[in-house]
């Protein structure tokens, strides 16, 4: 049995449907810093681009969550990222950064697994403050708060820039995933999916 995730198991006819190419001027001035180049853009992002104004004025934060002036190495980034998407259910955005970077930030199959379906206290996380990362997003998804235990526990390996930071990414990807399931977005073809990263055992 699922410890953690509201599991995504099947797909539903968009609720509004990604924009689809060619696009037009304006959308495509959108699209184009969203991506690198050279990479067509994901459903979410066309989806986003049926309102241009909010998806131009979320580029700036987004593009911050994802760039090295976050004060959060790109590991522990994504081990938030992946917890979050996990625990909202979200199925199709976490599939993107496991696709995008899983293997890139070492993570092996079986904390892929445990960020999915597990819990920090699963052998596979050794590193105090990544265990406290994975709390975090736990506490802040259930009870919107951290307390004094787990925050002493964060502040052993996270300063004042790094904690404000893992706060803000948890919310943020909150609101993706909200979007992400609310609206329907497609799986990415050949995104993994939960299911891919079962618990042995586990219906």
């Amino acid at each position: 049995m699922l410890r953690n995730t509201k599991q995504q198991t099947e797909q539903r006819v968009p609720r509004i449907a990604p924009l689809e190419p060619p696009f037009d001027p304006e959308v495509a001035a959108v699209l184009e810093p969203m991506m690198p180049p050279g990479v067509p853009p994901i459903a979410l992002f066309r989806a986003f681009a049926r309102n241009p104004a909010m998806a131009t004025a979320m580029q700036g934060w987004g593009s911050y969550e994802l760039s090295r002036n976050l004060s959060l190495t790109m590991r522990q980034r994504e081990i938030v990222i992946d917890r979050t998407c996990a625990r909202c259910g979200c199925e199709y955005e976490w599939g993107v950064h496991v696709a995008f970077f899983a293997e890139r930030v070492g993570f092996s199959e079986d904390q892929v697994r445990s960020l999915t379906h597990g819990d920090s206290g699963d052998p596979c996380w050794t590193d105090p403050t990544e265990r406290a990362l994975i709390d975090a997003v736990d506490a802040l998804h259930d009870r919107s708060d951290i307390d004094d235990e787990l925050w002493s526990r964060l502040r052993a390996g996270l300063d004042d820039a790094q904690v404000l930071d893992l706060l803000l990414l948890t919310g943020w990807y909150h609101a993706i995933s909200f979007v992400a399931r609310g609206i329907g977005v497609p799986l990415e073809p050949g995104a993994p999916r939960f299911a891919d990263h079962q618990i042995a055992g586990a219906t």
